[in-house]
């Protein structure tokens, strides 16, 4: 008998994902288990294996499309059996809405339900609030209505417009060629993120810089006492070590704010997000348990999970568990930035580069190799004051090679 396998709920507050790649094609026979496709959620591109074995009767999305959970992703069945037959009587029929004082809008038919893209979860909530799906225009992908367009329907009046069947985009404007990139994958991912955080935090951003002589030589002499020989150690691991004893110190920097239980909650753990920069966009795998792993170890982390955010190998675990980020800026130059804040963590540090620079010490001046620092943090949970004290602890610890060595123990 023919079934359909809709996009699963994975957890992790993930609603959506995009077809990167589909490994079936329509007639293929498949067993429990086998991977049917590649779809990037949340960052990482994960292989949605098949709940059963079977024939592949239909693939009912493209590559590149934006599915949400609850989706049909494919029909599985017996050679020969029709996909559509299934799907159809699989559909959820609206159920009757709910009674209105007149002007009430148009009764939902099954027939027209069943023409629009919505998930299940939709059209029970339409129905319920006496909606018709039909006489709505969806602001999702390819047109799906969402929660959103439930929110802003009108409660009856006339039907909005159709939308048109097509429309032409211009491949030129006054002054010459576009070109047009759909913002699809990690890219559109990082954007959302990007807009919540600044559209939820209150950023401010702490300049200072810290004298990085010490830092220098304590990273020379680990190299060269490294466990494994050719291992390359570099100043990000140090950082993070000295990062992780002044959050100790400012437990605020280390936390996060639950707007519906007005409630700072404050992280005994330091699990630390590493920024890495690859050609999609931005990803952030996260370092755990920081404070108990040798610097060696957190190198061999970095190294690590690096490799797997540019081969796109990550875990969504890897991804998640941050409390404290750190974007290492420093490596393609830049005097100063203003990190956004990896929402919902309370603070972001960005290292810029490491070099020569002119500094007065008692009057005269002398040449000092500094490490510019820039910490942008939520001022709903910091204020101005602790995040300059917080500063000031993480310099002591990066110029103080008693302090610094301390704080590379576990």
């Amino acid at each position: 008998m023919a079934r359909i396998f809709r996009f699963p709920d994975l957890g992790e507050g993930i609603t959506e994902g995009e077809i990167v790649r589909w490994l079936v094609a329509e007639g293929d026979a498949v067993r429990a288990d086998q991977p049917l496709a590649e779809i990037e959620t949340d960052k990482a591109v994960v292989e949605m294996p098949s709940p059963f074995s079977g024939t592949v009767l239909k693939l009912h999305h493209k590559e590149k499309d934006i599915i949400k959970v609850g989706d049909i992703l494919v029909t599985i069945g017996e050679k020969g059996e029709s996909a559509d037959a299934v799907a159809t009587a699989e559909k959820p029929v609206a159920a009757p809405p709910r009674a209105a004082s007149p002007p009430s809008p148009a009764v939902p038919g099954p027939a027209a339900a069943s023409a629009v893209l919505a998930t299940p979860k939709i059209r029970k909530m339409a129905a319920d609030l006496g909606l018709d799906l039909s006489r709505m225009r969806g602001s999702g992908p390819q047109g799906r209505i969402t929660e959103d367009d439930l929110r802003k329907a009108p409660a009856g009046g006339p039907p909005e417009p159709p939308a048109p069947a097509f429309k032409v985009k211009a491949k030129f404007d006054f002054y010459g060629e576009l070109e047009r990139i759909p913002l699809r994958g990690l890219r559109r991912s990082t954007a959302r993120h990007m807009a919540q955080s600044v559209s939820t935090a209150a950023h401010v951003t702490h300049f200072d810089e810290a004298d990085a002589e010490t830092l220098v030589r304590v990273k020379e002499a680990l190299t060269a006492s490294s466990p494994s020989p050719g291992a390359r150690m570099t100043f990000l691991p140090l950082v993070v070590k000295a990062v992780v004893a002044a959050l100790r110190k400012h437990p605020y920097l280390n936390s996060l704010l639950e707007d519906a239980e007005e409630e700072i909650v404050l992280r005994k753990y330091y699990n630390i997000g590493i920024a890495v920069d690859v050609p999609e966009g931005l990803i952030v795998p996260v370092v755990k348990f920081a404070d108990q792993k040798t610097v060696f170890e957190i190198a061999a982390d970095i190294a690590s999970l690096a490799s797997a955010a540019r081969g796109r190998t990550l875990d969504l675990a890897d991804l998640k568990g941050g409390t404290f980020s750190i974007t290492n800026v420093g490596m393609l130059g830049g005097e100063a930035a203003t990190p956004i804040i990896n929402y919902p963590e309370a603070a972001i540090l960005a290292t810029m580069k490491i070099a020569e620079r002119v500094r007065a010490r008692g009057g005269v001046p002398v040449v000092r190799t500094i490490l510019p620092l820039c910490l942008s943090f939520d001022h709903r949970i910091v204020d101005g004051a602790e995040a300059a004290r917080f500063m000031n602890d993480l310099k002591a610890v990066l110029e103080d090679e008693a302090l610094l060595r301390a704080a590379l123990e576990p």
